[in-house]
This record gives structure tokens, C-alpha cells and sequence, in this order.
């Protein structure tokens, strides 16, 4: 089970997902080359051996970067499991460096480095409904 958040480029504007248009098209991230170079920058730690599927490991927490195969890349979706707010670290890391947004996509909502609340929530709701490992 992980939190998944959605990197994607809006104009700086959009503080909301509400405020996008059901006609507004996403720009593109940039091209594969640009965004692989971009996150081998802001997480040089990243496994980019799968250019299409990257991994970024932590103390506590693992993410998932599926960047998928198209050229373009329109969006960075990141999987993110266990435990620990210096996750969000490398995801605003991530974001800056792509010049994205993030989505929270449980909730719905544009989030910021200040805001926990979407990570808390989904750790809480894991633990009630996954059995601890032993």
C-alpha cells in the first residue's frame, strides 16, 4: 500500500486543483533526457537503471517513480511507503526541480512542504487496516 502523489507542471497561479479548467491541458514536464537528468540532480540516490520506473531509498521509507515511456514526460507519479516525514524531502526536492506541483491523490488537493496532513493521514489509515509485520 503507498501514498501516491502526482508531480505535474501547472501555472503558478493554480494553488488548487479546483482551479483547473476541464478543457486545460498539462504541459509537459519536459523530455525524458531533461527529467531523468533533473531527478539524478535533486536525488542522486535515485535507481534509474529502469528509466521508466525509479527508486528512491530511505531510513524508513521507500518511493516509487513511475515516469512511464512516453517522450514527453507529462507527469511523475511517486509511490511512497513507511514511515517518516523526512520523505517529503526528497519529494519537494523532486518537484522543484521539475518545476511542478504535487497532488495529493487521496485527497485531491495541491500540497505544500508544510503540509503533512495528507502523509499522517495515509500512515494511520495503513496501520488501521494492514496487520503489523513481524
Amino acid at each position: 500500500m503507498s501514498w501516491d502523489v502526482l508531480l505535474l507542471r501547472l501555472p503558478d497561479d493554480f494553488t488548487s486543483v479546483q482551479q483547473i479548467p476541464d478543457a486545460h491541458t498539462l504541459a509537459p514536464i519536459g523530455s525524458r533526457r531533461d527529467v531523468l537528468a533533473a531527478i539524478t540532480q535533486a536525488a542522486p540516490d535515485t535507481d534509474l537503471t529502469d528509466p521508466t520506473w525509479g527508486e528512491l531509498l530511505g531510513p524508513t521509507w521507500s518511493v516509487e517513480l513511475n515516469i512511464g515511456a512516453e517522450d514527453p514526460v507529462d507527469s511523475v507519479m511517486l509511490h511512497i511507503r513507511g514511515s517518516g516525514d523526512d520523505v517529503l524531502t526528497p519529494v519537494f526536492r523532486l518537484a522543484g526541480a521539475l518545476r511542478c506541483k504535487v497532488l495529493d491523490c487521496a485527497a485531491g488537493d495541491l500540497i505544500t512542504p508544510l503540509e503533512t496532513s495528507g502523509w499522517h493521514g495515509f500512515q494511520q489509515y495503513r496501520d488501521s487496516v494492514v496487520p503489523p509485520r513481524h
